[in-house]
């Protein structure tokens, strides 16, 4: 009598994709043009009464307007957020929320204003309220990073998860194209290395590639028109679905190289994640081929790491480290703290090929020659 045959777990990658825990995170999130003004009734739901509201000095106006909606409300405005949160940063912020009694914080802004809310929450528990001016996506993660002596350290805590998220996309449409640009490609790299996840799921998974998909056609969009408000609120749209990637499943080399990037060299934020993205993606290419072929098909490109690449070049963003401000000669010190440390990654972590990434990515050079 013949046995049946038995099917492995990793028989097929669609049987292996089914197995896969999924806790799912809780945040309010408002959509809608103008949402901005429904500001008040969310602090109020929280139970809170003094909103203290945060910023970059490069927001200010949009913060003070925020503040003044807020009325008896708000506890002022906090204009001190830096990039990569260094620690002294964080350090006045919390000193400044207890002095002025602030039970709760409205972050206004990108990933620097975000990031700052969070590093307030990690000590204070008090809750966020953010409202995402670029397309980052850190609204939607429990994820937070805090620069310290050149080196920036990143956890995962639900205290930092913001309670409520507004997303106006009105409030995008001065963000220069380029910016917008940046910010969008770099909410493309949480979907990407969500696709590949260990951890990943099938949820997380059509969120990524939805996001990926709707960023792509929104920034080309802005691109062509900048007040196009289809195109921005396709974008936001986006940076909500690849945040809740991001916040749901664990990165991997993409991040960790950005990370010690951006913390060590003070590179800005969305342009490392623009520039390393193609790099890494071609990296991890033989390891996950079907995941590069659902990002290639959510770009509407033949390959990954060219689409990312030629998307980039396209739009008029930076796609050399060399243009950001990376020095040649701090490569060896990325590549031995990247070694030193590393994430999961679904292809094993080799010296000689990650220091060709390296090169590559400070370079420019198109992925594949």
């Amino acid at each position: 009598m013949n046995k049946p045959d038995i099917i492995q777990p990793h028989a097929t990658s669609r049987a292996s994709e089914r197995n896969f825990i999924f806790a799912a995170q809780s945040s309010r999130v408002v959509f809608a043009p103008g949402s901005l003004q429904r500001l008040p009734e969310e602090v109020e739901a929280l139970g809170a009464r003094c909103a203290l509201v945060l910023c970059t000095p490069q927001q200010v106006v949009m913060a003070q307007a925020a503040s003044a909606l807020l009325g008896s409300a708000s506890a002022g405005v906090f204009s001190g957020a830096e990039m990569h949160v260094p620690i002294d940063s964080a350090w006045r912020a919390r000193r400044h929320a207890s002095q002025v009694g602030a039970d709760c914080m409205v972050a206004i802004g990108g990933g620097s204003t975000i990031g700052l809310g969070k590093a307030i929450a990690l000590q204070s528990r008090l809750p966020i309220i953010a409202v995402p001016t670029t397309y980052a996506g850190s609204e939607m993660t429990p994820i937070y990073g805090i620069t310290e002596a050149g080196v920036k350290k990143t956890g995962r805590d639900l205290r930092v998860l913001p309670r409520t998220v507004l997303y106006d996309p009105e409030l995008s449409q001065h963000l220069p194209v380029g910016m917008s640009v940046v910010s969008g490609i770099n909410a493309i790299a949480h979907a990407a290395e969500g696709l590949y996840a260990q951890d990943g799921n099938p949820v997380m998974s059509l969120m990524a590639e939805e996001g990926i998909r709707a960023l792509a056609q929104g920034l080309r969009g802005i691109h062509r028109a900048p007040a196009d408000m289809a195109a921005r609120s396709a974008c936001l749209y986006g940076a909500w679905l690849c945040g809740s990637v991001l916040g749901h499943v664990g990165m991997s080399l993409h991040h960790k190289l950005c990370h010690t990037l951006g913390g060590s060299f003070n590179l800005p934020h969305a342009e490392t994640h623009t520039v390393v993205l193609p790099h890494a993606l071609a990296y991890n290419a033989s390891a996950a081929p079907q995941t590069m072929a659902r990002i290639a098909a959510a770009l509407g490109a033949p390959d990954a790491a060219t689409g990312v690449f030629d998307l980039a070049r396209e739009l008029g963003a930076p796609t050399a480290l060399h243009d950001i401000g990376m020095p040649e000669d701090g490569l060896p010190r990325v590549l031995e703290l990247a070694l030193s440390n590393p994430y999961w990654n679904p292809r094993p972590l080799e010296a000689g090929a990650l220091k060709q990434l390296l090169e590559n990515a400070w370079a420019g050079v198109r992925p594949g020659r």
